[in-house]
């Protein structure tokens, strides 16, 4: 059985539970890292060096750390021929996207946006970057928009890993108190993934634990 370590709230570790739950995969996850700790102990240190979550093990292989790795893995191994592709050129083209959307969206969002609003005291706060790191994001954003106003997803009209990378962000982009511009196609596309029970059920809950105040 696939083995998970990593908390619920964190967004990394949402990314791998929403594709562990699309596939249907029997799994037991172990809360680890932020207040849960475990991260810190030699145990976990053999399973990632890096001590940070998502970390899986599944039998035959050695433990898997980063998310799109582990994507990647499970979408090969376990996921559809739509999910991740086993054409070339259309998994290219996913992979493609997905690490788009890793780097110039999830990653440009959860530190200089999610942290500095929600994992940083208010009166530590600095508006002014904040707002900086919002248009950097907007400037990536836009080209999402773009994308899902011509395809039904981010890397065509089915459903892909791809997605996840990027949806994964959307539901604390969309819930936080921030400015933004209006995105009438990424706010459609916002709806579609709202529509899978596997979003709702690993990516829509509460970060109330992550506050400070």
């Amino acid at each position: 059985m696939l083995r998970i370590w990593g908390r619920k709230t964190s967004s990394n570790v949402q990314a791998v539970m929403w594709a562990v739950a699309e596939l249907g995969m029997e799994h037991t996850r172990h809360d680890a890292g932020h207040i849960y700790g475990v991260v810190d102990t030699d145990a976990f240190y053999a399973l990632n060096p890096n001590r940070t979550v998502p970390v899986i093990e599944d039998d035959g292989i050695a433990p898997l750390w980063e998310t799109g790795v582990i994507l990647r893995y499970l979408g090969h191994k376990y996921g559809s021929d739509v999910l991740w592709p086993s054409d070339l050129a259309a998994r290219t083209g996913v992979d493609k996207w997905a690490e788009w959307a890793k780097l110039n969206i999830a990653q440009a969002f959860t530190v200089p946006v999610f942290w500095q609003v929600v994992r940083t005291a208010p009166k530590d706060q600095d508006p002014a970057a904040i707002a900086r790191a919002l248009d950097g994001l907007s400037v990536k954003l836009a080209i999402a928009e773009e994308q899902v106003s011509k395809h039904a997803y981010l890397a065509g009209d089915q459903f892909s890993l791809a997605d996840i990378q990027l949806g994964h962000v959307l539901y604390r982009y969309f819930d936080i108190d921030i400015a933004r511009p209006e995105w009438p196609a990424l706010e459609a596309y916002y709806a579609r993934l709202k529509t899978r029970a596997a979003y709702r059920n690993t990516v829509m809950i509460s970060y109330e634990e992550l506050r400070v105040l």
